[in-house]
This record gives structure tokens, sequence and C-alpha cells, in this order.
């Protein structure tokens, strides 16, 4: 008899034992990441799109960084992503680059998603990354220093000016310069910001897998709180703070999240 108790206890233990370790089984979160404007799909090099300054554009291809993501839980603390995914690109030339499951999230309740558009300056450093795509991102030496190595964002198309010629733009977003009344550069002005993803809360179960679309609504990088107008900053602004802060401030209403699925784990 004592046998058999014993045999039940150590079995009961094993199966105690299994059962916590499934309740801290982490999850996953893929995400889709697209480009919109006006709440529908893009439609690329087709000059279909009219900005709040009345200006007609197209848009070519959009290229950027998120990082550094972390969840707020329950309680108010902030859980990073782990350190393998503290990066990923984004580009709508290349479909394989516009999906991204971030691993190992602890179960539980989350009431937002945060983020880092572009990369942190400390972070920032030149020719870390050695291959392309990535590698095409870099930022100019002279325009960034050591904490200034990439592009947060390539986003390229053209406008048609009153007169009728269609000219490029290219909204590339980076470190910014302050100049001298010579034109040299005497220091350097981080852009990066966060993102804190409106209705952003979900629930990660044990050992599922959450899809959700990341929406870039490309029309609100000129929209407000600053009206954006290429007839005055014309089609290439990396050595103009002005404009790069005024898309930074911009940039805080482009981001939005759907989430598509809660698959729980087995």
């Amino acid at each position: 008899m004592k046998r058999v108790v014993f045999t039940f206890a150590v079995i009961s233990m094993i199966t105690a034992c299994r059962q916590d370790k499934d309740q801290i089984t982490p999850g996953n979160l893929t995400i889709q990441f697209n480009n919109q404007v006006n709440g529908q799909p893009v439609v690329y090099n087709n000059m279909q799109y009219t900005n709040a300054a009345g200006n007609p554009y197209e848009v070519t291809n959009v290229q950027w960084f998120i990082s550094d993501v972390s969840f707020i839980n329950s309680s108010g603390d902030t859980i990073p992503a782990s350190q393998e995914d503290w990066i990923h690109y984004v580009d709508s030339d290349l479909p394989e680059t516009q999906t991204w499951t971030l691993k190992n999230i602890i179960p539980g309740e989350y009431r937002s998603i945060v983020f880092v558009f572009g990369i942190r300056g400390e972070k920032n450093i030149p020719n870390m990354f050695t291959d392309p795509p990535e590698s095409n991102m870099l930022w100019p030496y002279e325009m960034g220093g050591d904490h200034g190595g990439y592009h947060y964002m390539k986003f390229n198309g053209f406008w048609r000016t009153p007169g009728g010629l269609r000219n490029p733009f290219n909204c590339h977003l980076g470190v910014g310069q302050v100049y001298d009344s010579l034109g040299n550069v005497t220091g350097f002005v981080q852009n990066w910001f966060k993102v804190a993803l409106p209705s952003s809360n979900f629930t990660m179960p044990a050992g599922g897998t959450i899809e959700a679309d990341l929406n870039m609504s490309l029309e609100n990088w000129f929209r407000g709180p600053y009206i954006w107008d290429w007839n005055v900053f014309g089609g290439a602004i990396m050595a103009n703070q002005t404009a790069m802060n005024w898309l930074r401030i911009n940039g805080q209403d482009v981001f939005s999240i759907e989430f598509i699925s809660n698959e729980s784990g087995s």
C-alpha cells in the first residue's frame, strides 16, 4: 500500500511539474508590415495621391528600421523583446522583410506595445551591417558621426509641381546636423523616436502565437501637426534638420496595429 501511495505521489509531482512547465512556455508575436494610404493598400508608381498641402504624389518604395520592441504588462512594467529580436528591416520591395516573428514572449496580459522607429544613437553604429539590403541604408558618416550609422527610413517617390513637373522626392530620415554660419557641421541631432501603439493590448497564451498587422499610414507623415509641402522643402532633406524634425513629430501618428489571430498553444 505504501509503495502504491509513493508511486502515485511521484506521478502527481511529475504531472504537476509538466503542467507548471506548460504554463510558462513562451509565445510568439508574428507581425505583418503593411503600407497604406487613406486606409487602403498602397498603389505604387502611380501619381494618384494628394497630401494635405495639395501636392499630388506617388510612392515608389518605403524602407525602414524598427528596433527595441517592448511590451508593457498589466502591472505597468516594461518587458523588452529578446536581444536576438532587437532590430528588423522592412522593405516594400522585399516581401521576405515584411513579416517578423518576435519569439519567447512571457505569457500574460499586456497593455501596449512600444518600439523605436529607427535606431537609438548608441546602437546606430556605422558598418554594423555588412550585407544588403540593410547595408544599403548606410547614412553618410560626415552627416551622422559615430552614432548615425544608418537611415531610419527611406520613403521615395515623386510629386508634381504647380508647373506640372514630375519631381523626385527622397524623404530620408536619420541623424540631423547643426551647421555654423559657414556651413560646417558643428553637431548632430538624434531623430529616432518611440512609438506607443494605440489599442495594442493583448493576451499572450502559453506556447501560443498571435498574428497582427502593423500598418504605416503614409499620408500621416505629411498631414500634421506640420503640413508638409514639397514645393517648400524640395525633394532631398538629409541636410535639413528642420524638415527631418517635422517628419519625426508627424511620425507619432503614423502607426496602428490590428490583431488577426490568437492561437493558444498545445
